[in-house]
């Protein structure tokens, strides 16, 4: 990272240097967006760090209901509106599977986890505008459900 910003400084100084006047109207404008988008960041934040207060057991409380149907919508519900990086995401499913929660539960749910972003909606809507990211998580939402089936399906849970 450190490089980058080494990058980035080099790059700016040599932009300062060739137009002073084009250089200080692109931070300018810069500033201007970085200040639209941070409180929406500012509150993706927020609740990142109060999503990841949950514990595993209360994941598997929810998830893991007897219910194959029940347990697989909630997974994907509770996957759209979390939010966790991979790197946790995997193991996670790794301790789901030892405490016995189903194949179908766990694909619906890291799935919808890495597809859906009901948390960032706010950032995405900025970037990509309103329909663009409601449709993004439809389909997202769309898929992980399709997977979880499929997934169902594979390990002999479904039908």
């Amino acid at each position: 990272m450190k490089y980058l910003y080494i990058v980035a400084a080099i790059a700016l100084i040599i932009s300062f240097v060739k137009d002073k006047k084009k250089t200080l109207k692109g931070i300018k404008r810069g500033l201007k967006k970085f200040q639209k988008i941070l409180p929406k960041y500012l509150m993706l934040l927020v609740i990142i760090s109060i999503v990841l207060l949950l514990s595993e057991d209360f994941i598997i409380k929810y998830l893991n209901q007897g219910n194959i149907l029940i347990g697989t919508l909630s997974s994907v519900i509770i996957g759209s509106v979390t939010m966790m990086p991979g790197f946790i995401a995997y193991p996670l499913s790794g301790v789901l599977l030892e405490k016995g929660v189903a194949y179908i539960i766990i694909g619906g749910f890291v799935t919808s986890l890495m597809l859906v972003g009901v948390v960032t909606y706010p950032v995405e809507k900025e970037y990509f505008g309103k329909k663009l990211t409601i449709l993004r998580n439809l389909f997202g939402f769309l898929i992980a459900v399709g997977i979880a089936i499929g997934i169902g399906l594979f390990y002999g849970e479904v039908l």
